[in-house]
């Protein structure tokens, strides 16, 4: 379920159904009919309880059945909500601000949408500019054979071996977003996650990782070849 926040006496909140690293290495053709964002409407206010119970319950995608967040345990900073844009970079624009576990999809008019999310070891590895190069749902996670060198349990999972299937308990969760620059893979990854508690923090593996109903709202607002800016 993909939410928005439009006016009512308060706050604003439009609710849409969504169509449909651990080591951040698997790949996928991806969709290239994503909405660009459209122009926010004002006033630019935090999420209600009520829009909270919605963003954050459970969702039916894909055919798995994603449950619902206790969002009461997770710091308010980190939900989903419009805000005024601070990254200065031109609207449709993904920023991620790794220091400050923050991810920004820049918005027409001077907001962006911001997610929290929770920051892999891949996730320090590379920053600069890109563009998202492939977008897939349900992705297979497919460890790259430095992490199986490491974790021999993870073999059955290998690329050789066709990686671990998409599903609830799968590291890259409901969606994944691969980002290239010139041409070329950077394994800079965004992906959903299971683990709701690792958004905020520093975590052992994987790359930008957000919570599956943040990272659906997200592929659903992220454009086919959209540019991406990362900060560390």
């Amino acid at each position: 379920m993909s939410a928005e926040f439009l006016p009512s006496r308060r706050a604003f909140v439009l609710a849409a159904a969504s169509a449909m690293l651990a080591g951040c290495t698997t790949a996928g053709p991806g969709g290239r009919n994503a909405p660009v964002p459209l122009a926010p409407r004002r006033p630019i206010v935090p999420p209600t309880a009520a829009e909270l119970d919605v963003m954050y319950g459970p969702v039916e995608d894909g055919g798995y059945k994603i449950p619902a967040i206790p969002y009461q345990q997770i710091d308010p900073k980190f939900y989903r909500q419009r805000v005024a844009d601070p990254t200065g970079e031109p609207a449709g624009t993904v920023v991620v601000d790794t220091p400050n576990r923050f991810l920004y999809v820049v918005e027409p008019g001077g907001t962006a949408m911001r997610y929290g999310v929770g920051i892999g070891r891949d996730g320090f590895s590379w920053e600069g500019e890109g563009t998202i190069h492939w977008r897939q749902p349900w992705p297979r996670w497919k460890p790259p054979n430095e992490m199986v060198a490491r974790q021999p349990e993870l073999v059955k999972y290998s690329i050789e071996n066709g990686g671990m299937a998409p599903g609830l308990k799968n590291p890259l969760g409901a969606r994944a977003l691969y980002i290239f620059q010139n041409g070329q893979d950077t394994l800079y990854r965004l992906h959903g996650n299971p683990e709701w508690r690792s958004i905020g923090k520093a975590v052992s593996s994987g790359c930008v990782r957000l919570m599956n109903q943040d990272v659906i709202d997200l592929y659903d607002r992220v454009p086919y070849h959209a540019r991406i800016v990362v900060r560390q």
